[in-house]
């Protein structure tokens, strides 16, 4: 499934938070030599249990990731964040 989410990099700490129908994806790492792409990567896949890549966006905040797991689990995850 594709998603759009906007990253926020230099957070402080990871974590995802989904509300107003809009996903963002705090970062601890700075979005300096694609550190902040790959932590995404990294920690959303471990935290959702599929992989993830980023379809389009790699030097933009917005991004359109691509995940391996069905639009209902998604959902379900996102209910989790608000």
């Amino acid at each position: 499934m594709i998603a759009d989410v906007t990253a926020v990099p230099k957070s402080g700490r990871f974590s995802v938070s989904f509300k107003d129908g809009k996903v963002k994806i705090f970062l601890k790492s700075a979005a300096e030599g694609n550190k902040a792409n790959l932590e995404l990567v990294k920690e959303l896949s471990k935290l959702l249990g599929a992989p993830v890549r980023i379809a389009s966006g790699l030097t933009s905040r917005r991004k359109r990731i691509e995940i391996g797991i069905s639009e209902p689990d998604w959902a379900a995850f996102l209910e989790t964040r608000r």
